[in-house]
């Protein structure tokens, strides 16, 4: 009898190993050490992209946060206290310069004027008499002298009360673009009420920092770059005018402004822009980025041998612009080194290239969706449909549930023959076997 038990035993365990080694995955037929993907897949080239190095021209750029202010900029306000009489400009008008933006009040200006003018001719008349009497010497010609100082303050006086009335109209300094109108007819003003601003923008300033290790670097005339988030893609084209006479002690910066060109009145006063400020041109060794390993500290590129093998050279990269890289050292022109597909390499790898384009790794392409168009029909059907599934639900979960329950007894089932199995194993390997007598 314990031999039966013992044979059982051992066919259970031998259809047990079956099942495992049945549901074991077959490493020859995946990617296992000796499968295509492994080291044992055999020594094919591996596909690539390479790229003869040649120089080109390139320019050195600083590149800078700006902020854009008038050529000529000021807030308009009136020199005496008086009331608006008239408004003469609306809102964002484009003014010449004298242009009269408001008028105040100046009646009693006027009536000065008035009584000036008449004091003025009447010594202008004494004077004119007193000279034809001291011709004759019937006057002595100290009384001439005093009524011509008299006649020269009374003009005097004319012109102080037309200067004042002038001051009651507020005129444009210059040429310019007006800001936001804030005066009414009625209001009072006074020295220092802001009437509106005005902004010369044919030409604006960009000032921005550079460092002071660049000074050597700079002078007028340099080209300048400048963009805006406001105008995607639009590249706005200037000059250095001048740069600060001073560095500042807590940045170490020094202050660059250079002129733009706005006939369009694109460019407002106090807005960022993003400056660059292009060097001389210089030829120089320039490989995509993409070719460039940077691991650490070290970047190396892979350069290709005679016989169609990489090998790992070093190189310092310089300045990276516009997905380029400049390599300083480790490379010469005439190499052929990898651009796509360094990952896939090691030294010594066997490659099968084809040449470099930039069109080969386009931009990727945000792609829209277009909504289809439903008609009512399938609308209806579809809500008919859902309705039918919400009626149809706790079937499907009783269903669910019956299912789920016999899946857990099958398991549970499984799982007490196997450790039965174990524990009878496990007995019968602690007794000595000793075979059943056999009946005579």
């Amino acid at each position: 009898m314990q031999l039966k038990s013992v044979c059982f035993a051992l066919c259970a365990a031998v259809m047990l190993l079956g099942a495992c080694s049945k549901a074991a995955p077959d490493q020859k037929q995946g990617g296992g050490p000796r499968g295509p993907g492994g080291p044992g897949g055999g020594d094919r080239p591996v596909a690539v992209t390479t790229q003869v190095l040649q120089p080109r021209s390139f320019n050195d750029a600083v590149q800078a946060l700006g902020t854009v202010r008038a050529r000529e900029s000021v807030t308009v306000t009136s020199k005496v206290s008086e009331i608006v009489q008239r408004v003469h400009f609306q809102s964002g008008d484009v003014v010449r310069a004298g242009a009269p933006l408001i008028t105040l009040g100046g009646q009693a200006q006027q009536a000065q004027l008035v009584e000036a003018q008449a004091t003025a001719q009447e010594a202008e008349q004494l004077f004119a008499r007193q000279s034809e009497l001291v011709g004759r010497q019937l006057i002595a010609r100290s009384a001439v002298d005093t009524q011509r100082a008299v006649r020269d303050a009374a003009r005097a006086r004319v012109a102080e009360v037309r200067a004042t009335l002038n001051d009651r109209v507020v005129r444009a300094p210059f040429a310019g673009v007006l800001g936001l109108r804030q005066v009414s007819p009625g209001a009072l003003v006074t020295p220092g009420t802001a009437i509106a601003t005005l902004d010369d923008i044919a030409r604006v300033y960009v000032d921005f920092p550079v460092p002071e290790s660049m000074l050597a670097d700079l002078g007028d005339g340099q080209r300048l770059n400048a963009t805006s988030s406001a105008y995607a893609g639009r590249l706005f084209d200037g000059v250095v005018e001048t740069v600060d006479s001073r560095v500042d002690a807590e940045t170490r910066a020094l202050t660059v402004r250079g002129v733009f060109n706005n006939p369009d009145r694109a460019l407002r006063p106090g807005m960022l822009m993003q400056v660059r400020m292009l060097q001389a041109a210089r030829s120089a060794l320039l490989v995509p980025e993409i070719a460039v390993v940077q691991v650490g500290r070290d970047s190396f590129v892979y350069r290709v041998a005679q016989d169609n093998a990489v090998e790992r050279a070093d190189v310092r990269v310089g300045v990276r612009r516009d997905g380029m890289a400049e390599i300083l050292d480790g490379v010469k022109a005439g190499d052929r080194i990898v651009i796509d597909g360094t990952g896939k390499l090691r030294p010594g790898a066997k490659i099968e290239s084809k040449p470099y384009t930039p069109s080969m790794t386009p931009a990727p392409k945000r792609e829209t969706e277009t909504p289809k168009r439903v008609s009512a029909k399938d609308a209806k059907d579809a809500k008919k449909g859902e309705v039918r599934r919400g009626e149809d639900a706790p079937q499907l979960l009783a269903v669910e549930v019956i299912a789920g329950a016999r899946a857990a007894r099958m398991i549970s089932a499984s799982h007490s023959q196997f450790s039965f199995l174990l524990a009878s194993l496990a007995s019968l390997a602690d007794k000595p076997f000793s075979p059943e007598p056999t009946a005579a």
